[in-house]
């Protein structure tokens, strides 16, 4: 349980490694928001000084959202972003500064099934796999062998046999959700990773890659797998030891293993 009585944005750890690419702007946006700034400010502020790059929208308080209008098609249709202040949405703005494509291009796609279904009671597939990657996914480019061991779920072969190959591997969070939760670190917490249509390399742009990688037909079909993220090297000091992959409550095996069994 945590225990931690700090404000939510004073208990960010700029140093964890999830948040290494985000820290910079993250840690100068928290501050604002601490001095008494609005989230929406902060990243307003940020952006009009020339301290982050321009994601091509604006944030807005929550209120500006008027009632029975989605809050994608808002987005699409005036380029804002309505904000709340909490970790939640503080991540959600710091995911449009990162990765300012990918976001656009999972709104448009969003945007588009809003216009053509209307909301409706349930999402449907795309909106459902649109809206995981919008709140818990992440991408990871990393060499095949450990790339398949962690879809089949071979955790002993992908985090100890396999060790090695992590110092080739890149884990790049979007959800914004996930990094909520990281925010208090637990050994459960799950990431679904986006297994892409076409290779993603590190010496490429990844936003443009990742937002380019996005279609409508492929996201449908739920293109992700699971992962534990704490079980990284050098996210977690206790995952040095492999009885730290005996959890089957975290790491658990595959369907196909699980109705062997």
């Amino acid at each position: 349980m945590n225990h931690d009585k700090r404000p939510p944005f004073a208990a960010i750890n700029w140093h964890a490694p999830w948040l290494e690419r985000y820290a910079a702007l993250g840690e100068a946006a928290a501050q604002q928001v601490l001095a008494g700034a609005t989230v929406a400010q902060a990243f307003n502020h940020l952006v009009a000084q020339g301290a982050a790059p321009d994601p091509g929208v604006r944030f807005v308080p929550q209120a500006d959202l008027p009632s029975g209008m989605a809050y994608e098609q808002f987005i699409l249709e005036r380029a804002q972003v309505p904000t709340r202040d909490n970790l939640h949405d503080f991540f959600n703005g710091l995911m449009w500064l990162h990765w300012p494509q990918t976001k656009r291009r999972m709104n448009q796609i969003h945007g588009a099934a809003v216009q053509a279904q209307g909301v409706q009671a349930r999402r449907g597939p795309l909106r459902d796999a649109l809206t995981l990657l919008d709140e818990n996914a992440a991408l990871l480019v990393a060499p095949a062998a450990l790339q398949h061991a962690l879809q089949t779920r071979q955790w002993q072969l992908a985090f100890m046999t396999l060790r090695p190959l992590w110092q080739q591997a890149q884990l790049y969070p979007l959800g914004h959700a996930l990094l909520e939760k990281l925010v208090y670190p637990r050994k459960g917490i799950t990431a679904h990773i986006y297994q892409a249509p076409t290779a993603i390399k590190k010496d490429q742009s990844i936003d443009t890659s990742w937002a380019h990688a996005l279609q409508a037909e492929h996201l449908a079909t739920k293109p992700f797998f699971p992962l534990p993220v704490l079980g990284i090297p050098g996210w977690c000091a206790e995952n040095a030891n492999f009885y730290f992959y005996d959890d089957s409550m975290v790491f658990r095996p595959a369907r196909a293993a699980l109705e062997v069994l």
